[in-house]
């Protein structure tokens, strides 16, 4: 609870900027002493039944002392919040604590009144959802934990946003109006409708951007050549399908026209609405076209003009600028320093972009931060799709630049219930909200392929121009979340679009037996050997020998697909002599359709790039029947392709979202993709069956198991007073066992030994055989060191060991030695959980010693952990044969194990401020464990943004 010295400070990090439900912005702020102009001049554009259902009396009027109490607040007890564009009020939002007047601050109520009014041009947008989001918020930060409304009955919209808000509520009716009281603690169906909204409103954000009905490319020079001139004409000749304008203030003014598009010199004498504006004024002119965008109702720019965060701290702070002016008037941003934006659907065939050719219509969506790896992927999709359209041609592709405003993230959101799109690749650079990243990339691979490569991962520092949380996990870390939320992490864009052209064109396999088949003997080891290195199971190669035909790739491929040991086939192909390009075609229609009569395995080929197989395979077409089903969505009459106009569709909600088989065959595939190396084709399909086998496991993601025993309060109250000793600090041995023990988690007895008398009076306590051990942090869990010394049986072994470590190490201070009873014979392993500012909270596994510290063999996943996370999270370190059974060694308990990482991730799920658990070793023997080192740090919990209200990036 605030003081009374600063129950009148401005809060400034209540300002936020959110995305409402039809994909523009709006500013939330206090309102202040400052604001009673725009108050007024809110009211008075509200409906006279919009001010009865907010005062319950006709009240056409505020008076000098509404506007007093309405514009004072103490930021505490009183708070009003608006929401905001151009600067003006849409909406406003208030809570005043019950009994505030007469209940002293040091002991407040922690119950309000709530009450809205939102501007009736501006009703249906979401304002009024996004606002109750942030006044909770508020309000918990402030020691409020309920909130009471009164509301009139005829007012169905205002109960509507109440009662569909998720928290938990009741509701009376009395003397003809009703109350509803709500508890504002987030749950899971609050933080299910606030994730479900943000959703809805950043797709949309980006369908405004993508499918606008009018575009006006502004800055385009008078002359031919120049970036305007350039996108101006690409947009041209791309033929978008809506209204395309040029945009130019050094234009004579008789001039109309510009390279046959209507031209002007101004946003502003344009007739009719701007959808979206393409900027590529120089830097120094951007502010004037905002403001001209701004006020002329433009939704959305893309920003190609560079000389921003790329070009160093002043260009940093003009960035910021940019954004904050953008945001100001409801418009989102894609850049500065973009490369474009592309959508080749036949219904908007829009290429606003550098690309000097659009490419052709298809199912892969495209986003890069950089613009050179976007031309890349573009040009190296062209290459390889041959005459391919609708499989592995382009659906959209966004070059972010900068990415001051519109992220990857909402594109994903867009993506996932795009109907135009089945595979998603991405080039990252940075992610600057890891945590909101994997769990949006948890749910757009549930339904399709998400293919991810990043950039910059070994310099430790983000591009120029990307401002973004610094993470201290590993980048192997991070790659290891990603891979948790079924993200397909590539480490090359060779790769990217190798896996990316087999996962469009092919079905999922549903699992590792791979069948190899071709006319090179030499060709098939190879690509055998790859299998195994790659954890596939390959079958025997069949050499067909150089004289094979057509006819027999034909039989020998349906042959393999109709083999029920078989789950994908890998053709390998030399050219025939002499045939020439006749023998590839012929070869081409052969395998295709062969493919497609089996529609349901995935099919590969390997070719040396001599001959033109590979285009044959990608242009010609089968006459032979193709699957129907696709693992992506397909459009029907409710999901077709949205047209490009200025209507204001909705996408479909997540609950709408289709969920796919893994193993039927997509819309095309019969197109075969071909690779021109073993490797390369073997290490797609591997990647396709980690994923297929992602997607089951998706299915049915297991549970957070129930512990009786936990102790979750009296946890919380060891935790508070621990802390009210400082802001963070390391928990002692008894202290970190207390703690642990309230979850179950029972640290193996040690006892300080400061001198051999104390060590043998610890030993006679503990009972032998006892170990001695040194728990100097040079020399802790080193037995390889001589720091360890076990299985003392008696007082004379205990003392002789006492001597030798103090002979070789030092004095007893300096090695803070300790005796521990021995622990049955087993496994050393090791856990640990942290709290990471941009990832969260991440628990991690691995095998004691050299194989975590110098090899690095950590598992990790992110927390809660459920049990088959648990279960596959032992599994997935490379030495896990270890514990079970290698070489006729005993099997561990790996239940015992699999519960001590549920206990732990419970624990730091459960409190925040437990922001580091290590045990250190976990002995796992045959039957149970034993935990024989602890420790745990504790500090404020840091900020959730993902249990916050919705916001957008701060600048």
């Amino acid at each position: 609870m605030q003081t009374s010295s600063d129950r009148h400070e401005y809060p400034a990090h209540w300002e936020a900027d959110v995305v409402l439900r039809d994909g523009g912005t709006a500013r939330v702020r206090p309102i202040t002493v400052d604001d009673a102009e725009r108050l007024v001049s809110f009211y008075e554009q509200v409906s006279d039944e919009s001010k009865y259902y907010r005062f319950f009396a006709p009240y056409p009027r505020l008076s000098a002392k509404d506007v007093h109490r309405f514009t004072h607040h103490d930021f505490v007890d009183r708070v009003g919040l608006a929401a905001t564009i151009g600067g003006e009020f849409i909406a406003t939002v208030r809570y005043d604590r019950i009994g505030a007047g007469g209940t002293p601050a040091s002991a407040p109520a922690d119950e309000a009144e709530v009450a809205f009014l939102v501007q009736d041009a501006h009703q249906g947008r979401g304002v009024a959802s996004a606002l109750l989001e942030h006044v909770a918020a508020v309000a918990r930060e402030r020691g409020i934990r309920r909130f009471a409304a009164e509301v009139l009955p005829a007012n169905t919209k205002m109960i509507k946003v109440f009662m569909d808000a998720g928290y938990t509520q009741k509701r009376s009716f009395e003397d003809g109006v009703v109350r509803l009281e709500f508890d504002l603690e987030p749950t899971d169906r609050s933080l299910a409708v606030q994730y479900a909204r943000e959703h809805r409103a950043e797709a949309r954000s980006v369908q405004r951007l993508l499918q606008p009905g009018s575009v006006a490319v502004i800055g385009t020079g008078r002359t031919p050549g120049g970036v305007g001139r350039s996108i101006l004409g690409n947009i041209r000749d791309a033929g978008y399908t809506g209204r395309l304008y040029a945009v130019n203030k050094a234009l004579p003014e008789a001039q109309k026209e510009l390279d046959g598009v209507p031209a002007c010199r101004s946003v502003r004498e344009i007739e009719g609405p701007v959808d979206l504006a393409v900027v590529t004024v120089p830097a120094e002119h951007v502010p004037e076209v905002v403001t001209e965008c701004g006020e002329h109702g433009v939704q959305g720019l893309v920003v190609i003009s560079a000389g921003y965060a790329d070009s160093g701290p002043d260009g940093r702070e003009r960035q910021r600028a940019l954004v904050r002016h953008a945001r100001t008037y409801g418009m989102r941003i894609i850049g500065p320093n973009a490369f474009g934006i592309i959508n080749s659907s036949p219904q908007v065939r829009l290429n606003a972009s550098l690309a000097p050719e659009m490419p052709r219509p298809g199912r892969i969506g495209l986003f890069a931060q950089s613009g050179a790896i976007g031309i890349a992927l573009l040009s190296r999709l062209h290459r390889r799709g041959g005459g391919v359209t609708g499989v592995t041609g382009v659906s959209t592709f966004v070059s972010s630049g900068n990415r001051a405003d519109v992220s990857g993230n909402d594109v994903l959101q867009y993506w996932y219930d795009d109907p135009e799109t089945d595979v998603a690749l991405m080039y990252l650079e940075s992610i600057g909200n890891p945590r909101k990243f994997t769990r949006l990339a948890r749910r757009t691979a549930a339904v399709k392929p998400l293919v991810v490569v990043q950039g910059a991962r070994h310099g430790g520092v983000a591009p120029q121009g990307h401002a973004v949380r610094a993470t201290r996990l590993p980048h192997a870390t991070v790659s290891a979340l990603l891979r948790q939320a079924g993200v397909i992490r590539v480490d090359t864009i060779t790769d990217l679009v190798d896996a990316g052209l087999l996962l469009a064109r092919q079905p999922l396999p549903v699992g590792p037996r791979v069948a190899i088949l071709g006319n090179s003997e030499s060709l098939g080891l190879l690509t055998y050997d790859a299998c195994l290195s790659e954890g596939l199971r390959p079958h025997s190669p069949l050499d067909l020998t150089t004289a094979a035909s057509a006819d027999d790739f034909h039989a020998a491929l349906s042959r393999a697909l109709a083999d029920d040991t078989c789950d994908a086939v890998v053709v390998t192909a030399i050219p025939t002599v002499g045939e020439g390009s006749a023998g590839d075609a012929a070869l081409a229609e052969a395998l295709r359709s062969a493919a497609a009569a089996e529609p349901g395995k995935p099919v590969l080929v390997v070719h040396v790039e001599l001959g033109g197989l590979a285009e044959a395979l990608s242009a010609a077409t089968s006459t032979a029947p193709q699957a129907t089903t696709s693992t992506a969505p397909q459009a029907t009459a409710d999901t077709a392709p949205r047209a490009a106009s200025n209507t204001r569709e909705e996408p479909r909600s997540a609950a709408q979202a289709p969920r796919l088989p893994s193993a039927e065959a997509p819309e095309g595939a019969h197109h075969i993709p071909a690779y021109p190396a073993a490797e390369r084709a073997v290490r797609a399909l591997a990647q396709a069956v980690a994923y297929a086998r992602w997607r089951g496991d998706a299915a049915d993601p297991g549970k957070v198991p129930e512990y009786e025993d936990i102790d979750e309060k009296g946890a919380a109250g060891l935790i508070a007073g621990h802390l009210a000793r400082g802001q963070g600090l390391t928990l002692g041995t008894q202290e970190t066992c207390g703690l642990l023990g309230r979850y179950g988690i029972h640290v193996h007895r040690a006892l300080p030994a400061p001198t051999p008398d104390d060590a043998v009076a610890a030993a006679r306590t503990i009972g032998y055989p006892v170990a001695l051990k040194a728990t100097a942090p040079h020399l802790r869990h080193r037995a390889d060191l001589g720091g360890v010394r076990l299985d003392l049986a008696d007082e004379e072994q205990l003392r002789r060991a006492y001597a030798e470590l103090t002979e070789l190490f030092g004095k007893p201070q300096e090695l803070r030695p300790v005796v521990q009873g021995m622990a049955p014979r087993g496994v050393d392993t090791v856990v640990r959980a942290v709290i990471d500012p941009a990832a969260g909270a991440v628990l991690s596994f691995g095998l004691a010693g050299a194989a975590t510290q110098l090899l690095g063999d950590m598992a990790h996943r992110l927390i809660p952990v459920t049990d088959r996370e648990a279960t596959s999270l032992i599994r997935s370190i490379r030495t896990a044969p270890l514990l079970f059974g290698w070489r006729g060694s005993a099997p561990v308990d790996s239940s015992a194990l699999e519960e001590l990482l549920l206990r732990v991730s419970r624990l730091v799920d459960d409190h925040p401020e437990v922001v580091a658990v290590t045990l250190e070793p976990v002995v796992v023997a045959p039957r149970g464990l034993s935990v024989l080192g602890a420790s745990v740090r504790l500090a404020p919990p840091p900020a959730r943004d993902d249990l916050g209200p919705r916001t957008l990036p701060a600048y």
